[in-house]
C-alpha cells in the first residue's frame, strides 16, 4: 500500500483522486507504483499534470489528444506505457 512520505506525496495523493473513474484507473496507479522513481523535473511535471482538468488528462490518456507541452506529453506516455506494460 502507498504511504506518503511528505506533504507533496499527500498533495498528490489527493489530486490523483479525479472526478472521472477512468483516471483514478489510470492516474493512482502511476503514482503508488512509479512517481517514487521519477527524476526532480518529471515530478513537477507530475505536479502539473494533476493540475490539468479531467477532460484533458482523459483525452490526453487515452490517445485523442497530445498535450502541448513536451514535458507533459512525456509523462502521459510514460504513463500509458505503465498501463500498457
Amino acid at each position: 500500500m502507498f504511504e506518503p512520505q511528505d506533504d507533496q506525496e499527500r498533495l498528490l495523493q489527493w489530486r490523483c483522486r479525479r472526478g472521472l473513474k477512468e483516471l483514478d484507473v489510470l492516474i493512482q496507479p502511476f503514482l503508488h507504483e512509479s512517481f517514487r522513481g521519477l527524476s526532480v523535473a518529471q515530478k513537477a511535471a507530475f505536479t502539473r499534470l494533476m493540475a490539468c482538468e479531467d477532460m484533458d488528462l482523459l483525452d490526453w490518456l487515452l490517445h485523442q489528444a497530445t498535450p502541448t507541452d513536451p514535458e507533459l506529453e512525456q509523462l502521459v506516455e510514460h504513463i500509458r506505457n505503465r498501463v500498457a506494460g
